[in-house]
């Protein structure tokens, strides 16, 4: 087994640098060894661990989560049923949030439809509705 820098990982991965730094932080990978130099290396596993967090952050999964994903991931007791629980919560925390998403949009498209006749800026229903919060 070769062992990589972190360029070379980044490079294979599709992580930057830095992302691989912050997720050694955040113990979504392991302390590297280091040289004597001080410069991390790195087993070709990790490639296969940056991509596992890569796309579990495409379908929308929070760090947190994915932390307990790896979790599961080693974990010799989990079975298939504890990965899909976590992707049917995934689920309907995405249906809210387009549920959030739609009602943005209505509220929208009310306040252009009331700006529409309007040319004063004091009269803006638009700005009116945005200004409500101060």
């Amino acid at each position: 087994m070769s062992l990589l820098k972190i360029g070379e990982v980044a490079k294979q991965s599709g992580v930057g640098i830095e992302t691989i730094r912050y997720y050694e932080r955040e113990g979504l990978l392991a302390e590297p060894r280091r040289r004597p130099s001080g410069y991390r290396e790195y087993d070709e596993s990790v490639i296969a661990r940056l991509q596992f967090v890569r796309r579990s952050k495409q379908l929308g999964f929070t760090l947190s989560e994915i932390r307990e994903l790896l979790a599961l991931w080693f974990d010799t007791t989990t079975r298939c049923q504890h990965v899909r629980q976590r992707a049917v919560e995934k689920i309907d925390d995405v249906e809210e949030k387009i549920r959030s998403l739609q009602r943005m949009k209505r509220s929208l498209k009310k306040m252009i439809r009331q700006c529409e006749d309007r040319d004063s800026f004091s009269e803006c229903p638009l700005w009116e509705g945005l200004d409500r919060g101060r």
